[in-house]
């Protein structure tokens, strides 16, 4: 009970239910419908029953009934292990997690006035980027007036990608984007 303003209310408390199932199927009990198809553990049909039936002879080999095709007329059901199938399609979901490879985008600023030395120290920073299997984008900001340059603006761009050519190629060329110069530069992989 909570006072509120002098008054007793009875505090609501609402649950917030967290289903196990996180792929969204029905097993046991949970399945509602009259008849089912049934497929047993080593993937042989069993035929159409009505699910009291199934779930008897999944209870009779210690197993779930799972359904696995609720679309499907009727619906088919398989008798496994779930919670074995639960680890082993997290487990696979682990292992898809860990094989794949989250590029990242590094950025290089240039100016349309850079000289060599810096254009040169600025392409060796890109390319160790590059051998790292990061995704470098090249940009040059036109402040004020230098807009009217953006020929030379472009001029640096091809020349940076000259330098830059054995470790990355120009996934998209310079674009001129409101004051702003850009050029994507992917990493060369080996079969290339």
């Amino acid at each position: 009970m909570r006072i509120h303003g002098g008054l007793l209310r009875p505090a609501i408390f609402l649950w917030r239910c967290i289903a196990i199932n996180t792929d969204n199927l029905l097993i046991n009990e949970d399945i509602r419908v009259p008849q089912v198809r049934v497929v047993d553990e080593n993937g042989q049909q069993l035929g159409i029953m009505p699910t009291s039936q199934a779930n008897a002879i999944a209870e009779g080999k210690e197993l779930d009934l799972v359904m696995i095709a609720p679309q499907a007329a009727p619906p088919v059901c398989r008798i496994m292990d779930y919670g074995k199938y639960r680890f082993e399609s997290s487990k696979r979901e682990k292992e898809n997690r860990k094989k794949q490879k989250i590029i990242t985008v590094k950025e290089v600023q240039l100016s349309y006035s850079i000289e060599d030395r810096d254009l040169e120290i600025k392409a060796r920073n890109a390319a160790r980027m590059l051998k790292a299997g990061d995704k470098v984008r090249v940009s040059i900001r036109f402040r004020g007036r230098q807009i009217v340059h953006a020929k030379l603006g472009e001029g640096v761009m091809q020349h940076f990608a000259e330098l830059i050519k054995d470790c990355g190629k120009v996934e998209r060329p310079p674009k001129l984007e409101g004051r702003s110069m850009q050029m994507f530069v992917s990493p060369i992989t080996p079969k290339e």
